[in-house]
Formats: C-alpha cells, sequence, structure tokens
C-alpha cells in the first residue's frame, strides 16, 4: 500500500469513527429526555456530554484538516 493509500485509510478510518461517534452522542442526548431527571440533572449531563463529546471529536477533527508535511524545509544557505 503506497503512503497516499495509508493516509487515505487512516483519514477514512478517522472520519468513520467521528460519525459513531456523533451518533453515540446524539444517542445519549435522545435517551437524557425520557428520563425523569429534572431540569438540574438534564442540564449538568448535557453539559457534560457536551464537553465529552468535544474532547472525543475535535482531536480527530483538527488531524483531517491539519495541512500534510511532504517533505522537510531546505537548509539555508
Amino acid at each position: 500500500m503506497s503512503r497516499d493509500e495509508q493516509r487515505q485509510a487512516v483519514r477514512q478510518m478517522r472520519e468513520s469513527l467521528i460519525e459513531q461517534l456523533e451518533a453515540l452522542y446524539r444517542e445519549a442526548f435522545d435517551q437524557l429526555t425520557s428520563h425523569n431527571l429534572g431540569e438540574g440533572g438534564i442540564a449538568r449531563l448535557t453539559q457534560l456530554l457536551l464537553r465529552s463529546r468535544e474532547a472525543a471529536i475535535t482531536p480527530l477533527q483538527e488531524e483531517i484538516e491539519a495541512p500534510l508535511i511532504t517533505r522537510a524545509p531546505e537548509p539555508a544557505a
């Protein structure tokens, strides 16, 4: 497998993982309303879920969006 193919495979895996995480968090948010937790409990759990989601997904997105460095810079003359 060439380097480009490897990079593409890793990118696809990251994108797939992001999709899976998004689905998991959507399901968790949907479940919050089905429990009698009260407004305070739902608010606290919602805040925790949002923080957790951001911590889980943001690094994956940043890596996908990071510029690709294909070679080292030339030494100064």
